[in-house]
Order: structure tokens, then sequence, then C-alpha cells
């Protein structure tokens, strides 16, 4: 049984490292957070339990890191 979770995507950019898509159960719901350049989020809840939000999570972020990462750093994400 999953209690909490928290699945994060983050690029270097520069010296620092930033936040580019984040699963978690925060807010006491599970949902998305996809971020953009400059921090701002777009927030998208997910219909799923908890044990299934962390798998779809890890599925996700394993299969589309590159795709992701390249986005984000190219000004295209979320």
């Amino acid at each position: 049984m999953v209690v909490h979770f928290m699945v994060q995507l983050e690029v270097k950019v520069q010296d620092a490292w930033q936040p580019v898509i984040r699963y978690d159960c925060a807010h006491d719901f599970s949902h998305i957070d996809r971020y953009n350049r400059d921090g701002e989020q777009e927030k998208e809840q997910l219909q799923l339990p908890y044990d299934e939000a962390l798998t779809l999570a890890d599925e996700d972020i394993d299969l589309n890191w590159e795709t992701y990462q390249t986005r984000f750093l190219e000004g295209r994400f979320p």
C-alpha cells in the first residue's frame, strides 16, 4: 500500500537544478506538476489511487525523460 509518493525529473541549468515534471500526492490527491524554465507550474489532477499513480510516474519518466528535458531546455515545456 502506497501512503505517500513523489517522483520528479530535474534538469541542471547552469549551476542549479530545476524541476521539470513531478508526480506526487501532496494536497491529498495524486497529480502531475509540469514546470517551465521560469518555475511556473501547471497542475493536472490524476484520477488514480496512489499505487497506480506511482507506477504511471515511474514508467512515464523512464520512457520520456529525454523528450521532457529537451522541451524544457528549449522553453517548450509544459
